[in-house]
């Protein structure tokens, strides 16, 4: 039997990875966590869910004769990183990681970095008006603050009920520097919440930060398993069309 790749998937570089893959006519599937209602999906076959935690996906990769998994998921999807690793490891096939660099400050930025979450709600001035930009699933962290104004942004809408003085607006990236710039304005913005996802879609906000000289509350990634890293997707196309190495 060849080469059969199981991609996990929920990042703009998954599916450009997994477009890739299948356009060279390699056996490819990608697996995607089922977060979004509607995602982009990628050439090729899919599947949409999880795994049931460590033992059921290094089952799957048994059972579907996967040579190679591709952690492809959210730099901050570290658990799904941690089982991927461990399942991995216990049915004997590799593993590799494509994973953008974070994002650096540079001169002119305000950036305050904070470990979690929580922090990041802590660190709010009282009476913000605050832009979110950490997705759907964890705003309810931030009703902790009934002194701030909350402009959220994400793909799709929380499946929450959000107070009557939020504005939550539904956009997929990427933005325009001149876009970023015009929502700081239009919303008065006083801060910017993010996590440092890395990349380039929705680098803009903090370009627009910089120019208007508004602070970041940056939220840092949790560490990961020591697993082979690749910033790019021809570093990973390189290894997934490389003859394979004994595990």
């Amino acid at each position: 039997m060849g080469e059969r790749f199981l991609i996990l998937g929920g990042t703009g570089e998954a599916r450009a990875l997994a477009n890739r893959l299948n356009g060279l006519g390699l056996d490819v599937v990608t697996s995607l966590a089922g977060r979004t209602d509607n995602p982009l999906l990628p050439d090729g076959e899919t599947r949409i869910g999880g795994f049931g935690g460590v033992r059921g996906l290094a089952t799957y990769l048994r059972a579907e004769a996967i040579t190679l998994l591709i952690d492809a998921t959210h730099p901050f999807a570290a658990r799904i990183s941690m089982n991927a690793t461990e399942a991995a490891h216990q049915a004997g096939i590799r593993i590799v990681r494509l994973e953008r660099q974070p994002w650096k400050a540079a001169t002119g930025d305000q950036w305050h970095h904070v470990q979690s979450l929580e922090d990041a709600v802590f660190a709010l001035p009282e009476r913000a008006t605050v832009f979110v930009t950490i997705g759907r699933q964890q705003l309810a962290a931030f009703m902790e603050r009934d002194d701030i104004r909350v402009v959220a942004r994400a793909i799709e809408g929380p499946k929450i009920t959000l107070p009557k003085s939020w504005t939550m607006i539904l956009d997929r990236p990427p933005f325009t520097l001149e876009h970023e710039i015009a929502l700081f304005t239009d919303y008065r913005v006083d801060v910017l919440v993010t996590k440092n996802a890395g990349g380039n879609e929705t680098w803009e906000k903090l370009l627009a930060a910089r120019h208007l000289c508004k602070p970041v509350i940056m939220i840092d990634r949790l560490p990961k398993p020591a697993v082979a890293t690749y910033e790019t997707i021809d570093e990973i196309m390189s290894v997934a069309t490389a003859a394979p190495k004994p595990f």
